[in-house]
């Protein structure tokens, strides 16, 4: 009798045992299948069909969105500005509504990104170059926006874009080139390739996306 209470005993210990092991394992195994998850891509709308515009915005995701991947669509969207915007503010402004019109038109996408560039006179009548970047947020209201540096423009360029030139076909006339926003874009161009367009707006791009980097704070 003695003996069968303690084969009693000493089964229900093992099955405890056997079934304490047997839950680790599922809630291990549980762990290695959720780690196993591919991860969904963010999407991003980028309110142009310009390469350029699209290569440098995923490029900048991809910089602050390490092991993501990042699913582009592109949005032919108007700026409603003008084709050349000749102040910081209308600049500004055109990317804004870029943005705010990609995500009016093309539903369910994590960002929204508007790109827009500009030139404006200082006092002297010198022309500086430069563009703006903005993020709308897909489910807030929430934007990032950044400004890339600045540069001077040669008097030539200058001179064309005044008469009502758009500083694209500028660049094309003065240099001799087609189609060149589409490419290195006049930054290019004045650096001899040290700084590619894609390059130029790649890095106020990251900058754009410092709110949403650092959720912990308010902006």
């Amino acid at each position: 009798c003695d003996e069968a209470l303690q084969l009693t005993i000493a089964e229900q210990v093992c099955g405890a045992r056997l079934r304490r092991v047997i839950l680790v394992f599922l809630i291990a195994l549980d762990s290695v299948l959720a780690m196993a998850q591919p991860t969904p891509p963010l999407r991003v709308c980028v309110a142009s069909t310009n390469p350029v515009k699209v290569n440098s915005a995923k490029a900048g995701f991809e910089d602050c969105f390490p092991g993501t991947s990042i699913a582009v669509i592109e949005k032919g969207v108007p700026s409603g500005v003008s084709d050349q915007p000749m102040s910081d503010h209308e600049t500004k402004q055109g990317a804004i509504n870029r943005a705010k019109g990609a995500k009016a038109a093309e539903a369910g996408c994590d960002y929204y990104v508007g790109m827009e560039g500009g030139i404006e006179l200082d006092s002297e009548g010198k022309m500086w170059c430069f563009a703006w970047m903005i993020v709308v947020a897909g489910n807030t209201d929430k934007i990032g926006a950044a400004k890339t540096s600045t540069f001077l423009l040669p008097e030539k360029i200058t001179e064309l874009v005044k008469s009502g030139v758009e500083l694209g076909h500028a660049d094309d006339q003065v240099f001799g080139r087609v189609n060149s926003k589409h490419q290195g874009g006049t930054v290019g161009q004045l650096t001899h390739g040290l700084i590619t367009r894609t390059d130029y707006y790649r890095h106020a791009m990251i900058q754009a996306l410092i709110p949403f980097t650092n959720p912990d704070l308010s902006f």
